[in-house]
């Protein structure tokens, strides 16, 4: 019976020695004695889940695919990706693009994969055929997404579409588009861009899902929260309201004063604001305000980031970190004097929750996959974008030591990433648990 062995396991209750013995890719004991495999002072985590993936594939795998996403994954630590129904075309609104994706999926998983699907005026019908096939939940946006395929939902019509989702959550991207704000100013700066997407547009989106919330007892789920004003806006909802939220790393990480002109590599949207609202996402997190953080991966080749001109306002919108989530989350979690337990719980249980896959996934204990990250929290991670996996080699984290350092990744026992890690692609396709 394969094990392995750590004096920094991290299990439900938190981080104690530990072996933990597997078996045909299940945990079968988590207890003492010798292991097979002895990593010392290294920390072992459960496998990361993250619950917020754009692999983009169909129709725009020059963006990024299954092969290198998942490849990036494992690199840094994430064991289940969880596909969001946008950039691919077709979006995965209806069984045959749901088809169509597993189809593409399937033969190039290194880590597993479940989908979630979406909801576009016209595709309402769908909802009850994709939840018998086992999505995550639905996506839907208040505001335009960025491509023409996915238009957004009108609030007043999400009432009836929640009703028809079977328990499954409902992921909105939170922004009002009656308060965003057309840009005035030079392009090339980034505060143009951020004031025509104020931290109110958040604000009030996130109040009008908390009464959704409210009045059909369905969990709303609010995603990539971006500043002070959207994790206030939660917290009011959180005690009347079945609500459940995300932020992201580089909403944890940066601060508007850090962009420079022209830097279009830190365009996303809801966009980074200033260094108040990163430190609001942090208490939040800490207070159990927000639930977990997850990459919003969101590659796009250099030209569409307009590198070469760096027009924020013609730049695609979205930041890749699929591969750094891990470190660039322990980075600051770290200086703020939390642990890795509770980085697990927000990089591992919770989105497995979210998704529907924690019957499996999401943390270390007997009938949990044996989906493993060993971790050496106090090593360092240089990124340097020439070594990054993912399609296109660019990242807003360019040149920066990032605290912590992946050393392997296992996935259902197998060793993925790592030194002699087995390069046959081993991912399974995945479907929501009952409930």
């Amino acid at each position: 019976m394969p094990s392995i062995r750590s004096s920094q396991v991290v299990v439900p209750g938190g981080v104690r020695p530990a072996t933990v013995r597997f078996e045909q890719g299940v945990v079968v004991a988590v207890g003492e004695g010798p292991a097979d495999v002895d990593f010392g002072d290294l920390a072992v985590l459960p496998g990361l889940v993250d619950s917020h993936v754009h692999v983009n594939e169909p129709g725009r795998t020059e963006w990024e695919g299954f092969a290198t996403a998942t490849r990036a994954a494992a690199a840094g630590g994430t064991t289940t990706i969880v596909d969001m129904p946008l950039n691919s075309r077709p979006p995965t609104v209806d069984l045959a693009s749901l088809a169509v994706k597993r189809e593409a999926a399937a033969p190039q998983a290194a880590v597993d994969i479940a989908f979630w699907a979406g909801v576009i005026p016209g595709s309402e019908s769908w909802v009850g055929a994709l939840v018998d096939e086992g999505v995550c939940g639905f996506k839907v946006f208040l505001v335009d997404s960025g491509v023409p395929e996915y238009p957004p939902v009108a609030t007043q019509d999400l009432g009836t579409v929640v009703d028809d989702l079977g328990g499954l959550p409902l992921l909105v991207h939170a922004e009002d588009p009656r308060e965003l704000r057309a840009p005035q100013g030079d392009p090339r700066v980034y505060r143009t861009y951020l004031a025509s997407r104020p931290g109110v547009a958040e604000a009030r989106a996130i109040d009008e899902m908390a009464e959704l919330a409210r009045s059909s007892g369905r969990n709303v789920h609010i995603l990539h929260a971006g500043g002070g004003e959207a994790a206030a806006a939660i917290g009011r909802a959180r005690s009347t309201a079945p609500l459940t939220a995300e932020t992201c790393p580089h909403y944890l990480t940066f601060a508007a004063a850090d962009i420079s002109d022209g830097a279009t590599a830190y365009k996303c949207a809801p966009p980074i604001r200033h260094e108040e609202d990163r430190e609001a996402l942090w208490e939040a997190l800490a207070d159990g305000v927000i639930d977990m953080v997850v990459s919003d991966h969101s590659p796009a080749p250099p030209e569409v980031k307009d590198l070469g001109g760096g027009d924020f306002l013609a730049a695609w919108g979205g930041i890749a970190s699929l591969e750094l989530r891990l470190v660039a989350t322990w980075h600051g979690a770290r200086e703020r004097g939390h642990g890795l337990d509770r980085v697990a719980g927000w990089l591992a249980e919770a989105p497995a929750r979210l998704s529907g896959l924690d019957r499996r996934k999401g943390s270390i204990e007997v009938g949990r996959d044996a989906d493993f990250v060993i971790f050496d929290p106090e090593g360092t991670t240089l990124v340097d974008n020439s070594t990054l996996v993912q399609r296109h080699p660019l990242t807003p984290y360019h040149g920066m030591a990032l605290a912590g350092r992946v050393v392997a990744t296992y996935l259902r026992g197998r060793l993925i990433y790592g030194e002699a890690a087995d390069e046959t692609r081993h991912g399974e396709l995945l479907r929501r648990g009952p409930g």
